[in-house]
């Protein structure tokens, strides 16, 4: 009986942490942890899915239809015809429909991201050659994240997507994400969320999520910045308000940004 207990305690555990990143065979897309996110995943399965699916199976059955009925053995005198008015203007036309059909949610969603609320709290992202910086501007924090080694990792901890620093915010407050790079693009993304934003060097780029459940979200750098563009991982906590005012006192004094500020200033001092 221990036996067994033991195993489904380890197998709720493994869900639990598998719950917020790539999964093995997975086909569709991570669960989603925010609105942002569950609109995009109804417009992908409610929508694009289907429109998709017909489509296909149109174009098949017209492959098919020509390569019986269209075949040299029933066909000894080909036609001579070069254009049909009808069918020209039929597949012009309906594209464009099913375009604007797509268009139009896309379109809602798309400005629904840009269109940022009020913010309970703002965090910067600086992506480096190859790893994240992170800021609490309002709290005066800062701190690199890297990517924990495979020598290093931990119970639970993913590989190629554990860090030492994680981004903590607290559940269901609106978070600001100011995004940069300090070298050449890079990538912000977290699937579970619906985000993803460009970090361009010279330039701050905005987006936001509302994360409704506490739980460690998984992303990873998505655009190609080079030879390590693989080990740049993007790691956020998300937790009780209680549990991040606790993490906050921690990290004013860990993560305080004048004496690393100072460090700097000596370090450029002493060459």
């Amino acid at each position: 009986m221990k036996k067994i207990l033991l195993t489904l305690t380890t197998f709720f555990i493994s869900f639990e942490a598998m719950a917020n990143q790539p999964k093995d065979w997975q086909l569709g897309f991570q669960e989603a942890a925010s609105e942002s996110m569950r609109d995009i995943i109804s417009f992908h399965d409610n929508l694009l899915l289907p429109i998709i699916v017909a489509i296909s199976a149109f174009v098949l059955f017209l492959m098919l239809y020509v390569c019986v009925k269209f075949r040299a053995s029933a066909n000894p005198n080909p036609s001579k015809r070069t254009h049909n008015v009808a069918v020209e203007v039929l597949w012009t036309l309906i594209p464009c429909l099913i375009l604007i059909v797509i268009a139009v949610p896309s379109f809602k969603i798309l400005y629904k991201q840009d269109a940022i609320p009020k913010a309970d709290l703002t965090i910067k992202a600086i992506g480096y050659q190859w790893y994240w910086g992170y800021e609490y501007p309002d709290e005066n924090i800062i701190f690199d994240s890297y990517m924990v080694e495979d020598k290093d990792l931990k119970a639970n901890q993913p590989r190629l997507l554990a860090v030492d620093n994680e981004v903590v915010v607290p559940v269901n407050k609106v978070v600001k994400v100011l995004i940069t790079a300090n070298d050449v693009l890079h990538a912000w993304a977290l699937p579970s969320f619906g985000v993803k934003r460009d970090a361009v060097p010279g330039r701050i780029n905005e987006t936001w999520f509302k994360a409704e459940k506490t739980g460690t979200y998984y992303g990873q750098c998505s655009e190609l910045c080079g030879i390590k563009h693989a080990f740049m991982p993007i790691t956020v906590k998300v937790v009780s308000e209680e549990e991040y005012q606790e993490w906050l006192m921690d990290a004013r004094v860990k993560f305080a940004k004048e004496p690393i500020e100072n460090e700097i200033n000596k370090k450029i001092a002493s060459k």
